[in-house]
């Protein structure tokens, strides 16, 4: 078994959600989604689990969330704050949103140096994904990867969500492009974008593999964010423009892995209660036990 690492997008506040969904209980233990995507990464033979957090809330997520993974998983952290940025640039001043998740990733560079999978805090991915990915670099994959989910298992009932519409060739990602507002209506799904969707199309919910090699592209795309679209107060440096780019540039392909698990995740706060039932079906189908760690 192969080094290999998880990395968990969780600097976020949740503007719709309402408050610090990564910290709040979904299990009936108190355990959060984070918390299971971690049992799972365990299960599948990860062996250390990175958290990209802000480093006010450091103490928190300690005490919280990863006190309890003591002896089961190696634990780091990377901080994603406003003012890390390369030399020469500044943050504009009143800009208060994080600067995207190309940007939170690039905060781990110097802890990584084997295959890694990302994930975001707030999405639960279930066992299968995590074990195809660990398959994957485990039998010598050295390029980057995609775990794709279906659009209409990705929606929530509550309002529009954001996602990367995908268009796959031959297990190869072709294009991924960030889609706004996307909610079902009828049998269609309709989005911020003037295109037909049925429900059915592959979407990336950010959970990618890639190699230490990724670290080098972001640092050379975020200088030219900055350079265009660093004096705005809500742009954002995203992972699947960034993937994008390279595909279209001929720079690195990525394999497209597939998993029959369900996803769900906690976009609005009455998405909850929905998530809680899902987990207890999991649970009552001995799929993870009661209590996690």
């Amino acid at each position: 078994m192969n080094n290999i690492t998880l990395l968990v997008m969780a600097a976020g506040m949740g503007s719709r959600y309402g408050g610090l969904k990564q910290l709040d209980a979904v299990g009936p233990n108190g355990e959060t989604i984070i918390d299971y995507s971690v049992y799972d990464a365990i299960q599948a033979g990860f062996n250390k689990a990175i958290f990209i957090i802000r480093k006010d809330f450091e103490d928190q997520f300690k005490s919280q969330i990863t006190e309890k993974y003591v002896g089961k998983i190696e634990v780091e952290f990377a901080f994603q704050e406003l003012d890390a940025l390369p030399n020469g640039y500044q943050c504009p001043e009143g800009r208060e949103k994080p600067w995207g998740t190309g940007h939170a990733i690039l905060t781990a560079a110097e802890l990584i140096q084997e295959p890694f999978l990302v994930i975001n805090g707030d999405d639960y991915y279930g066992g299968e994904s995590f074990k195809v990915a660990a398959n994957y670099y485990n039998n010598g994959a050295d390029n980057f990867s995609m775990v794709a989910f279906r659009l209409d298992k990705t929606l929530s009932i509550f309002g529009g969500v954001t996602r990367g519409l995908c268009a796959v060739k031959n297990d190869s990602l072709s294009s991924v492009v960030e889609t706004e507002n996307l909610q079902k209506e009828g049998n269609a799904v309709t989005s911020n974008r003037k295109i037909d969707l049925d429900g059915r199309e592959p979407v990336s919910m950010n959970m990618w593999g890639f190699t230490p090699v990724l670290f080098d592209y972001l640092n050379e795309m975020f200088f030219d964010f900055l350079k265009t679209e660093g004096n705005e107060m809500k742009s954002e440096f995203l992972i699947p423009s960034v993937i994008n780019n390279l595909i279209q540039s001929g720079r690195e392909p990525v394999h497209v892995l597939r998993s029959s698990a369900s996803w769900f995740g906690v976009t609005y706060k009455d998405d909850k209660p929905y998530v809680m039932g899902e987990i207890q079906k999991l649970i009552d189908a001995e799929i993870y036990p009661p209590k996690l760690f």
